[in-house]
């Protein structure tokens, strides 16, 4: 499965809302589970951006569809990133011919 780190800012929906954003956290998990993607890891963060998911994914489609899904609720805006572990760069640093 392939890996995604999505980043999270608080709309001004999501900010007049925060005090659920434990709960909204909650049901995307559910919600992403029943998609077939892995929540790893969820954090709420400070500094230029308000959060993060790790997530694990069969596929890209997949993986963008759960974060789209996210976005239209208008709580947070995302940015999807693929991941890669040190294996996986190895191979793909194999394939650039580096």
């Amino acid at each position: 499965m392939a890996r995604y780190v999505v980043l999270l800012k608080f709309t001004e929906k999501g900010l007049t809302d925060v005090q659920h954003s434990l709960s909204r956290a909650e049901s995307f998990c559910a919600t992403a589970k029943r998609a077939g993607v892995s929540v790893e890891t969820q954090l709420w963060t400070g500094g230029p951006y308000d959060g993060l998911l790790l997530l694990s994914a069969p596929d890209e489609t997949t993986a963008a569809g759960v974060v789209l899904g996210l976005a239209r609720q208008g709580n947070v805006s995302t940015c999807m990133l693929r991941a890669y572990d040190a294996g996986e760069f190895k191979q793909l640093v194999g394939k650039a011919g580096a």
